[in-house]
């Protein structure tokens, strides 16, 4: 078979998720040195070592590309494109304007006001990674969130080569970015992580990239924040009897053909389906362009698992907590309530995943490699900053006083009990204060 079938059995479970997990680590490889190298040479020297590296990998000098190069950019994209882009870039708005959380306080006893302020990030940096296509969906994914959040400013970084095409830039200016850079790589990461002359620093830099990017997004960590730590993409469909094989096996196709360490597995209670699904991924993955890609990314990391039901093969997906994760059953909401990992859910036979990449809203910048146990999708969340704020009269402090003063010298704090303590000790008139 195409996709190699198994029964489920305990063990053949958890050999999928430990070889998931091992090709992330194989995808970020042992490539740490000569990354930290980079970012420690652009740290030192800024704009003079972006440009050598950009020169070295890239053959040419990082420069800023113009509003008006944006805008001949979507004077030059087919209408049809640009009617998509426009159509995605208002749907993302949309949901992320529903998620997006404001500042509140609310008064708790007399004297006492607490609340906290939400504010977007200053500046925020938006890699697009290069190499063999353009992603301008990426783009409208990563920028519309950062501008509904509040974001100040963004700055896009991009390879100038391949990825310069009319379509990113196009969508730039659909999504407002502030700043499109030609500049990609470890180099582009460190720039926005110190700054670098024409590439400012960042409090924040998101987007996908290569393992050398990643790694480079790791080791900023701390300077700036990051999104998370990409690796490679998965999809994971639990199907019953009732799923449509063909629907199902090119849906498994479209997270196989992103690269070789691309996984796709399929969860069913019927044998006699995954053979089905097998067959049409067969079939329909010889005609695609990314043939070879595929062949290699379903032998390595693709199977189907059979289970006697569901719920087990429930549990299994929240164990794997795949990036993508479809639900096609005769009744997919009630499968639901038993999934808690998972970077996004897609529910019936008409939610496929690309849908979420290109126009349904929510970001497609998920996590991957298990991480959805404890990661988020990128969001507006991702552009906030929350800060805490705390209002108290002197009656409300004097009532919690010797708790504080209490708790404090259990510490061995004790000036922090004196902050509390000199505040009702001195004479009548400091009442007032």
């Amino acid at each position: 078979m195409f996709l190699k079938t198994v029964i489920a059995d305990g063990e053949a479970e958890q050999r999928v998720i430990r070889e998931m997990k091992a090709r992330a680590a194989g995808a970020r490889g042992d490539i740490e040195l000569s990354v930290r190298a980079i970012m420690e040479d652009v740290r030192t020297r800024g704009l003079e070592a972006v440009e050598e590296y950009s020169v070295k990998f890239d053959g040419q000098k990082p420069y800023i590309i113009g509003q008006e190069l944006l805008e001949k950019a979507c004077e030059s994209c087919p209408p049809a494109l640009i009617g998509a882009l426009l159509r995605a870039a208002e749907n993302i708005r949309d949901y992320h304007e529903h998620m997006m959380v404001r500042t509140w306080e609310f008064k708790r006893g007399q004297g006492q006001v607490l609340g906290q302020t939400v504010r977007g990030l200053d500046r925020v940096g938006i890699y697009v990674p290069g190499g063999t296509a353009a992603y301008p969906s990426s783009v409208l994914m990563n920028a519309i969130p950062a501008k509904v959040a509040g974001v100040r400013e963004i700055i896009m970084v991009t390879p100038p080569t391949e990825n310069l095409s009319r379509e990113v830039l196009a969508a730039a200016k659909i999504a407002g970015v502030d700043t499109v850079i030609a500049c990609g790589g470890v180099q582009a990461v460190a720039a926005l992580t110190y700054g670098a002359s024409l590439i400012p620093q960042v409090d924040k830099i998101v987007g996908p990239g290569n393992a050398y990017v990643a790694a480079a997004k790791k080791l900023a960590f701390g300077t700036v924040d990051i999104d998370m730590i990409a690796g490679p993409s998965e999809v994971l469909v639990i199907a019953d009897h009732t799923a449509n094989p063909t629907y199902v096996a090119a849906d498994l196709l479209s997270q196989a053909e992103h690269d070789r360490l691309a996984s796709a597995v399929l969860l069913t209670d019927s044998m006699a389906q995954a053979q089905a699904i097998s067959a049409e991924m067969e079939r329909m993955a010889k005609a695609l362009p990314r043939w070879d890609i595929i062949r290699d990314s379903v032998e390595n990391y693709g199977c189907a698992i059979v289970f006697e039901d569901l719920k087990d093969a429930c549990k299994m997906a929240d164990q794997v907590a795949p990036e993508h994760l479809e639900i096609v059953t005769a009744a997919p909401r009630e499968l639901l309530p038993r999934i808690h990992n998972a970077g996004a859910i897609f529910l019936g036979q008409y939610a496929p995943e690309p849908l979420g990449d290109y126009m349904a809203g929510p970001c497609h910048v998920l996590p991957t490699s298990g991480t959805a146990r404890f990661f988020s999708p990128l969001s507006t969340d991702t552009f906030l900053k929350k800060t805490s704020v705390i209002e108290y009269s002197r009656e409300a402090l004097e009532a919690l006083s010797a708790d504080i003063i209490s708790l404090a010298e259990a510490e061995h704090l004790n000036a922090h009990a004196n902050s509390v303590r000199v505040r009702f000790q001195g004479t009548e008139g400091d009442k007032n204060a």
